[in-house]
Formats: C-alpha cells, structure tokens, sequence
C-alpha cells in the first residue's frame, strides 16, 4: 500500500489551511533570492527522510541500549548518522541526538560545568551567539558570564585582547564560534588561551560546519574538547543539532542529552542528518562549499567597488555584514525594502553600533541557498547591481517592483525544486 505521509496531496486533504500556507511558503523560495546566511535549502532525500515514518517510533536511549522494544532500524541510522559525522569530522565521539544546536551547547557545558561558573565568549553585538553567555538566553543566566569581541579598527577578533580578558576573568569553558563573523578563526591560538587559563574549549561550527567538512576552513576538533553545530546552514541537512567531544567526555555528553535535558529523539530527523552526511561526504558537496566562498566573496567584492562598508573588509567564509551607516540606510529599512523587490536579508548589528538590535546599522549576506539553487559569480555581480538599485532608493516602490521582475526572472533559471515534481 502506497503511505500517504508526507505527501503535499494528504496535507492538502486533511487540513486546506495549513496545504495553502506551505504551497505559499513554497512559492516564496523558489521566486525570491534567499540571502540569509544561516538558511539552506535541503536536498528532496533529506526531505523525504525528515517527512519518513521513522517520526511513529519512539527510542529513548542509544543504539544497543534502548528503553523500547521494535528499535533495531532507528538504531541502523543512528548508527550510520556517528560513522558518517566521524568521517567529515574525525571526531573521537559524537551525539546526534540534539535537537538543535542551542540544546547542543547547552549539553557541551553542563556536562562538565555547574551553574555559576564563569564562561567567555563572542560578545552578540560584535557576531556571537545567544547561547555564548548573552543575558536573556540560558547560558547567561545559568552561568556568570564575560564576552571578547573584535578590534575597533580591524574589526577582527584581536587574540591578544582575548587572552587579557581570560586572564582576567579566568572562565571554566572559552566558547568559541559566531553568527556574523566573516573571517577564518584561530582554533590553534584559542586552545593556547584556554589551556593557559585552566578552561575547557567550546567551539560552535554552526554556520562553518560545511566549509569545515570538506577542508574549506581549519577544523577544531583536534583543539577543543567539545565541538557543537546545527546541521542546517552550510552543511545542508534538516534543522536540528549534534555535539562532538573528545572521548573522555563522551558518558558525560550523552549523560547529559538523554536523559538530562532530551527524552526521546527524533529518529525520523536523525535519519535526515545520516542522509546529509551522506551527501556531504561527496565531491559534489565539496565544489558546492567552494562555490558558496566564491560566491560571497564575489559579493563582498562587488559591494566594495562600490562604494559600500563591509565589515572587516571581506570575507573568507559564506558571510558578511555590510554597514549601511554611510548610506544613510538602517538595517531595518533595507530588510524591508529589499524583501520587496524579492531579495531576502536579516537586518544585523554591526560591532560598535549605535542603533538598537532592532533597528540596527547593517545587514548580513549569505550565499548558501544562492549557492544551492546553482548560481555562480555572475549571478552574485548582477546581484550587486539589483540590491545596490533598492538600497539607492530604498522606499522606491517603483524600484522594488523593477528589480522584482529581474530577481524572478534569475530565480527561473535556477529551480530549486527540480528534482521532484509537487502534487
């Protein structure tokens, strides 16, 4: 009998509102450019494995070691899920079972930590990450909390400056990894600071993961004791998370997921990141990661030649922030006004900025989903020129509704669902 789950044609017969929503949603990626650099777009195997009928099965536990009877398939891709996170990585243990990667890093530090105990990390306003120490977010307040950020001029992270501040502070965990960060980070040199301190090494490779899994990027798990990641962004699988760690952290890291902060996982999401990893132990995901660093650095490119503030300078890796300030501009128009003309961004602070997070002075750029749909560097030039249009006029509906054609018109070239046909 043909299983109707996870058919658009079943939705659409149970439930008429929540079909519409999707096919909406659907529309919407494939006719507008998606720049936001923590999106990508999953393959249809990784879909069709999200959508599977492992979600009926419940399987408490680790493969071998289940508190259920009926588990011996979700164990077979558990099983696979580690053996291929091993090989991108070469990590000694890993975790698939997070569920994203805040509950990742948050599973990184209580297994070794207890609340009130000091971490520093990347400041949010300067490219960080909520779960590295911010006040609102449960890693500042379980944790006393110091953050470093970059240099006021080079607006890079200055090793030195951190290492002053981990003297000062003497943190139990430095927590490396960021949001809104374009340059290559130095795992070697924060390991040096960390040991210098007595403090374990935490790295979040949550946007970096893809680049670091075919070589684009240093890979940290030679320095740090855990390394955390969503599975997501540029190493295109299902949105969900996974923790890597040095053996002798391994009974503390599981201990922690389940049964500490998890019950069941998610097996039918687990299938998804074994057949993303799967993927991404191919040559094509490798020329894929390299085509997502040229394409952002071909936009970074093509904004300074004209005339735009980018963050830093450049980029190494999928990202970039671009100050708008000496345009005039806020971040939180040009969000607005490039949607419109079908050109997806997210507002974003840039380190030092004087506007408030939601308004703020600049927006960040990413490339994987660009990337995904096929596109190369001549895309991303006349990228440039389409964006550089609104952001000239950035109330303009006329302009909006001129480069909206144009941005359909690319994103026909480039279908991103070519490989099924919808119901």
């Amino acid at each position: 009998m043909r299983h109707p789950v996870g058919t658009l044609k079943a939705i659409q017969e149970t439930d008429p509102d929540v079909y519409t929503a999707i096919r909406a949603e659907e529309k919407r990626q494939r006719e507008k450019l998606v720049l936001i650099a923590s999106e990508n777009y999953a393959s249809p195997a990784v879909l069709g494995a999200q959508g599977c009928l492992m979600t009926n099965k419940y399987a408490e536990g680790y493969a071998g070691r289940r508190y259920y009877g009926g588990c011996q398939h979700v164990d077979t891709v558990e099983e696979l899920a580690i053996e291929r996170a091993k090989k991108l990585f070469g990590c000694e243990h890993v975790n698939v079972q997070p569920h994203s990667g805040s509950s990742a890093n948050m599973a990184a530090y209580l297994s070794v930590l207890k609340p009130g105990d000091v971490i520093l990390g990347m400041d949010l306003a300067h490219g960080g990450h909520l779960t590295h120490g911010h006040k609102v977010n449960f890693s500042g307040k379980l944790f006393q909390s110091y953050s470093y950020g970059v240099n006021r001029e080079t607006e890079r992270i200055d090793y030195d400056e951190v290492q002053r501040i981990a003297e000062e502070c003497q943190p139990r965990m430095l927590v490396v990894g960021a949001s809104a960060y374009s340059r290559v980070l130095d795992f070697s040199r924060f390991r040096e600071i960390a040991q210098a301190v007595g403090a374990y090494l935490l790295v979040d490779i949550a946007h970096i993961a893809g680049l670091i899994a075919t070589g684009l990027h240093p890979n940290p798990v030679p320095y740090a004791d855990f390394v955390t990641t969503t599975t997501h962004k540029t190493l295109r699988g299902p949105r969900s998370g996974m923790i890597m760690c040095k053996a002798e952290h391994a009974k503390a890291v599981d201990k922690i997921i389940f049964p500490g902060l998890q019950g069941g996982p998610l097996m039918h999401v687990v299938a998804a990141k074994a057949v993303a990893f799967q993927e991404a132990l191919s040559p094509t995901f490798t020329a894929y990661q390299r085509q997502v660093v040229a394409n952002a650095k071909t936009l970074a490119e093509g904004f300074l030649d004209r005339g735009y503030r980018v963050v830093s300078g450049g980029t190494d890796n999928h990202l970039f922030l671009l100050n708008l300030t000496p345009k005039g501009v806020s971040g939180k128009d040009a969000e607005a006004g490039l949607d419109s003309a079908g050109i997806v961004v997210n507002k974003n602070a840039i380190p030092y900025d004087e506007k408030p997070p939601a308004v703020a002075s600049g927006i960040r750029i990413g490339t994987p989903v660009v990337s995904t749909r096929g596109m190369g560097e001549a895309e991303m030039r006349a990228m440039v020129e389409l964006m550089d249009q609104v952001l000239q006029h950035v109330h303009d509906a006329k302009t909006q509704r001129r480069v909206k054609k144009d941005v359909k018109a690319m994103c026909a070239q480039f279908p991103i669902f070519h490989s099924y046909q919808p119901v």
